[in-house]
């Protein structure tokens, strides 16, 4: 699956497009997988409901926005997919999101769970789809979006959020 052109997305995503690097889709988002279950997994406990600043999220709570945000972005792969133009394909605010999800009582090895299923339901809708299916443009909301851009914008969008928990959290760069 290649890289989506500029056409298969608002311009605001080429900031989490530009941090995937070049190679085999699958690979790459396999990989990613990977390598945020363990980034995660690795954080030590005494990290997890830290907070750098007042109402900036724990880790726990950055890994379940990931979780929310790879979930609506497979219900839009899936809206593509079906070669559906007429749903329009609203944004959402990721901090009404955050404050209506309790982290408290789960463990990071819960979140990094529910990532790992989301990011194999969206894996399998976008391996069975055809090349055609994937480009086809979606309705978001006054842009286009193809399913393959949704591909690799969650690559890039957990990338981002690693490199700020590296930065900002455990202090080293990302």
């Amino acid at each position: 699956m290649q890289k989506p052109d500029s056409k298969e997305h608002r311009p605001y995503f080429a900031n989490y497009l530009n941090l995937v690097p070049d190679g085999d889709f699958f690979q790459l988002y396999d990989q990613n997988t990977d390598e945020v279950a363990r980034f995660f997994s690795s954080i030590d406990k005494s990290k997890h409901e830290y907070r750098y600043a007042e109402n900036k999220w724990t880790p726990k709570e950055v890994l379940l926005h990931v979780c929310d945000t790879d979930r609506i972005f497979s219900y839009r792969a899936f809206v593509c997919i079906r070669g559906d133009s007429i749903t329009i394909l609203m944004p959402f605010d990721e901090n009404v999101y955050a404050a209506n999800a309790d982290v408290s009582n789960r463990s990071m090895d819960s979140i990094v769970d529910e990532f790992r299923i989301i990011r194999q339901g969206l894996r399998i809708l976008l391996e069975n789809a055809s090349e055609e299916q994937r480009k086809f443009l979606g309705n978001n909301d006054g842009f286009k979006i193809s399913a393959r851009a949704l591909g690799y914008i969650t690559i890039g969008h957990a990338i981002h959020h690693m490199n700020i928990i590296k930065e900002r959290y455990l202090g080293f760069g990302g």
